[in-house]
C-alpha cells in the first residue's frame, strides 16, 4: 500500500541546521565587520566592486546568489501553505496576524524618524523583515527551555514575513521596466505553470526555463530575485510516478537539496558582502542620524511591539490561543527575536536606497537593531520559567 505519510518540511526537519546556519552568519557577519576595520579593507571592497561580465561581484551575489535564497524562500511558502503549518486558516491566524503586525509597526516607527524627508522614507520597509536563521540560531542556544511550539509558531511567522517582504519588493522597489524583457519573463512563467499542468515531474526543465526567467527578469527592471519565488510556485508538490510517498515530490527534493547550499553558503557569502562597514571616522552622533535611527528603532521596538501586541490581541479576544506550552514571557521574548532583520533587511536597504551613504546607514541600523534585538530577545528567554507541565 503506497503511504500518504506527511514528510516534514525542510526548515521543520533541519532546525538543527538551520540554528548553526544562523550561528555561522553571526560569526560571518563579525568577520566582514572585521576585515572592513583592517588593513584588509581595500582589498575587501575592491573584490566586491570588481566587474565580472557586465555586473560587479556584489551584484551576482546580491542579484544571482538571492535568487537561489528566494527559491528556497518560495519552496517554503507553498509547502507550509498547502501541506504544513499554514494549511488552514486557524494555524494561518496567529503567525499571520503577528507577521502583519510585526511589518506594520515597524515601518510606522521607521517614518516616525524621518521628519517626512521624502529621500530617506522610501526606506520604511527596512525594518519590516525578520531574519528567520539568526532568530533560530538565538534559539538553538537556549535548547529545550523554549518550547518546540514557540519554533515552530516563529518559522511560520517569519514565512509569512518572507512573503510579506516578496509583495513589497514586487510592488514598491521595482525600477524602469522594459516592457520586451517583462513580456519575455510572462512566456517563460507560461511555460513554468504549463509544464505544471501537463504534470511534468522532471526537475531539469523546470530549472532551465526557471534560469531564462530568471536573465529576462533581470533585463526587466523587476528585481530578479523575484524570479526564484515566480519558480518555486511552480515546482509540482505532487508525488513523482512510483514514489512512495510525498516526500519524494519534486518540491521536496528541490528544497532539501538546496537548503544546506543556502544556509552554510549563500546566505552566508550575502552577509559577508553587506555587513561590512568601514568605522573609520565614524562617531556616536552617526548612529542617531534618522535612517540609522528609524532602522534600528523599527527592528528592536516596533517589530516586539507588533508581533507581541498582536498574539496578545488575538488571545485576550479569543480569535486563538497561545503556543503550546508557552508563558507570556516566553512569547515577549520570541517577539523581541523577530526584530533581528539582518539578510532580508539589508536586502531591502540596498533596494530602497541607491546612494552609498544612506546604505551605509542603513546597514549600521540594521546591525544596531538586530543586536539589541538578539541580545534582550536571549536575556529575555534565558530567565523565563518554563510553563509547568501540568
Amino acid at each position: 500500500m503506497t503511504s500518504t505519510r506527511r514528510h516534514p518540511s525542510a526548515l521543520r526537519t533541519l532546525f538543527e541546521s538551520e540554528s548553526a546556519g544562523g550561528l555561522m552568519l553571526m560569526g560571518v557577519a563579525a568577520l566582514a565587520l572585521l576585515v572592513a576595520n583592517s588593513p584588509l579593507a581595500g582589498a575587501y571592497f575592491t573584490v566586491l566592486h570588481a566587474p565580472v561580465g557586465g555586473l560587479d561581484v556584489l551584484h551576482w551575489i546580491n542579484d544571482g546568489l538571492m535568487a537561489v535564497f528566494f527559491l528556497l524562500v518560495g519552496l517554503e511558502i507553498k509547502r507550509e501553505v498547502i501541506d504544513g503549518e499554514l494549511s488552514t486558516w486557524s494555524r494561518r491566524i496567529l503567525p499571520g496576524v503577528a507577521a502583519a503586525g510585526g511589518m506594520l509597526v515597524p515601518a510606522l516607527v521607521f517614518l516616525a524618524f524621518q521628519g517626512g524627508d521624502p529621500k530617506t522614507m522610501q526606506g520604511w520597509a527596512i525594518p519590516a523583515a525578520t531574519d528567520i536563521a539568526f532568530a533560530l540560531g538565538i534559539l538553538s542556544l537556549l535548547g529545550s527551555r523554549v518550547p518546540v511550539s514557540l519554533k515552530v509558531f516563529l518559522t511560520a511567522l517569519a514565512i509569512i514575513d518572507d512573503l510579506g517582504a516578496v509583495l513589497i519588493i514586487a510592488f514598491f522597489y521595482t525600477s524602469d521596466i522594459a516592457l520586451w524583457a517583462l513580456a519575455g519573463a510572462a512566456v517563460a512563467l507560461a511555460a513554468l505553470i504549463a509544464m505544471n499542468r501537463m504534470k511534468v515531474s522532471a526537475l531539469a526543465p523546470y530549472l532551465v526555463v526557471g534560469a531564462v526567467l530568471w536573465w529576462l527578469t533581470q533585463q526587466s527592471g523587476v528585481h530578479a530575485t523575484l524570479a526564484g519565488v515566480a519558480l518555486a510556485l511552480t515546482i509540482p508538490l505532487r508525488r513523482t510516478p512510483g514514489a512512495r510517498d510525498d516526500a519524494h515530490s519534486p518540491l521536496h527534493i528541490l528544497e532539501h537539496a538546496i537548503q544546506p547550499w543556502v544556509a552554510f553558503l549563500v546566505v552566508p557569502i550575502f552577509g559577508f558582502a553587506n555587513a561590512g562597514i568601514s568605522f573609520a571616522g565614524l562617531s556616536f552622533s552617526a548612529l542617531l542620524a534618522p535612517v540609522p535611527l528609524g532602522v534600528a528603532a523599527g527592528l528592536f521596538l516596533g517589530k516586539q511591539i507588533g508581533v507581541f501586541g498582536s498574539v496578545w490581541l488575538l488571545v485576550r479576544l479569543g480569535f486563538a490561543e497561545r503556543p503550546g506550552r508557552s508563558t507570556w514571557r516566553q512569547i515577549y521574548g520570541v517577539s523581541v527575536l523577530c526584530g533581528i532583520g539582518f539578510t532580508m533587511s539589508l536586502f531591502i536597504g540596498l533596494l530602497a536606497f541607491k546612494n552609498p551613504e544612506l546604505q551605509e546607514a542603513t546597514k549600521l541600523g540594521v546591525l544596531a537593531g538586530s543586536v539589541l534585538a538578539a541580545g534582550f530577545g536571549w536575556a529575555i528567554l534565558r530567565k523565563a520559567p518554563p510553563r509547568p507541565k501540568s
